[in-house]
């Protein structure tokens, strides 16, 4: 399988995540996200964008928000659904490695765990020198990671959903399938590898499949603390399971930390 793209977010891999995290769907997060930029009036940036899910949210409740993303597909989405409410945000194709801001920003938000997609950790320094660089003295970056407990998961997934097809009304009733299966941990590297099979089918037959490889690399939230530390950022706050403040224990699923470019 070494010949499976990783990460890569393609039409059906899109179009599931879309199905599964709907705009506005939350996991504790966009309530958070909320309250940490209520009252914010200079532009935020989401990186990773997505289908939209948080940005859209946040787009709605008066915060200027934009965002970019490395799938062609997913940004098809993003744009699809904020044109449906009348939301017309600056989005734009990119890798965490090489976007650029037409401004400094007042925020920088990594929701559901998007910097782990970024397997080297050299790279993922680097990409944090760009976050403090794009950032206006004063401007924060706020960012979730995945317990390290999830380097221990390895049993296998399948789930299906209907597809309500889009506007054109293509692939309406079709079933799409998606296949987990643990490939490979590295607990010296701390990444975690799964085989994604994603399937469409339809009157039982199988019409469209994509094979990707999934890959995230784990972070200790005292890591990335002196990282983010290492790299200039101050005043920073570590968060469990969206509960502002209150620190991790053996038990926390999801740890935000917000961090601010010294004035």
């Amino acid at each position: 399988m070494s010949g499976a793209p990783t990460n890569r977010y393609a039409t059906l891999a899109a179009r599931v995540y879309h199905l599964d995290k709907a705009i506005g769907r939350s996991f504790g997060d966009l309530e958070f996200y909320a309250e940490r930029l209520a009252g914010e009036t200079g532009p935020i940036l989401e990186p990773a964008v997505g289908n939209g899910r948080a940005l859209i949210p946040l787009l709605e409740a008066g915060l200027a928000v934009s965002g970019f993303d490395a799938s062609p597909e997913m940004l098809d989405i993003c744009r699809a659904e904020c044109a449906a409410r009348g939301l017309d945000p600056a989005l734009e194709l990119a890798f965490f490695q090489d976007f650029e801001v037409s401004e400094p920003q007042a925020a920088i938000i990594i929701p559901a765990g998007s910097i782990q997609l970024v397997v080297d950790p050299e790279e993922t320094a680097a990409v944090l020198r760009r976050f403090f660089g794009a950032l206006r003295p004063g401007g924060r970056l706020i960012l979730d990671l995945d317990s390290l407990a999830a380097l221990a998961d390895t049993a296998p997934s399948a789930r299906r959903w209907i597809d309500p097809g889009d506007a054109s009304g293509a692939g309406s009733g079709d079933a799409l399938t998606l296949l987990g299966v643990h490939e490979g941990t590295d607990f010296a590297a701390q990444t975690h590898t799964t085989q994604l099979r994603y399937e469409r089918w339809r009157d039982g037959a199988l019409v469209e499949s994509e094979l990707d490889l999934f890959t995230l690399r784990l972070w200790g939230h005292f890591e990335m603390v002196t990282l983010l530390r290492s790299i200039g950022f101050a005043e920073v706050t570590v968060s469990a399971d969206y509960r502002h403040g209150v620190a991790p224990d053996a038990d926390t699923s999801v740890v935000t930390i917000e961090a601010v470019r010294p004035r």
